[in-house]
């Protein structure tokens, strides 16, 4: 998955732009959406991000040399976890049932890059879900190697894509 400008990731994102904000009253005070009228769909998000490592600390990866251990393998379970408990950590997400999440931990000439995919069979969107498990991931990352590197910078977070595909035929 390579970057994509603002605006392409608008194009995935949008069938028509959004005139407000979702999470806010009339009086502009935070709230928790109500999704109970929405019909069940499949919902799917994507999800990327990197960490900038030095050839040093990129080289300790590849060879597994680091005293905390796999950095790949552990990123990935932490941005699973970290996706099972989105909703504890954004104030206004809800509590969702994820069929799927998926993270892969990607080690580069220049870093780590994460990807998620979340799924679920519901009401309400995952891409918070994704984002979580990139973010988490990388910091998990940053955690393992931190005593080794001190020039490491997480980027480029991002939704990638976000889709719900009707199930009634």
């Amino acid at each position: 998955m390579g970057v994509l400008t603002a605006k392409e990731v608008f194009i995935i994102l949008e069938d028509k732009p959004m005139t407000k904000l979702t999470h806010t009253d009339s009086q502009g005070n935070a709230r928790m959406v109500d999704v109970g009228d929405k019909e069940i769909q499949l919902r799917v998000a994507k999800a990327s991000g990197n960490i900038l490592l030095s050839e040093e600390t990129v080289s300790l990866i590849r060879q597994n040399l680091l005293k905390k251990g796999d950095v790949l393998t552990v990123s990935e379970i932490a941005g699973i976890q970290a996706a099972k408990r989105t909703s504890e950590l954004i104030p206004l997400c809800h509590n969702i049932v994820l069929n799927k999440v998926l993270v892969k931990a990607i080690l580069t000439d220049t870093g780590v890059t994460i990807n998620s995919e979340v799924r679920c069979t519901g009401i309400t969107g995952v891409e918070m879900e994704a984002l979580t498990a990139v973010s988490v991931a990388l910091l998990n990352v940053y955690d393992m190697c931190k005593a080794v590197d001190k020039t490491m910078v997480i980027g480029g977070i991002q939704l990638i894509e976000k889709t719900k595909t009707n199930l009634a035929g």
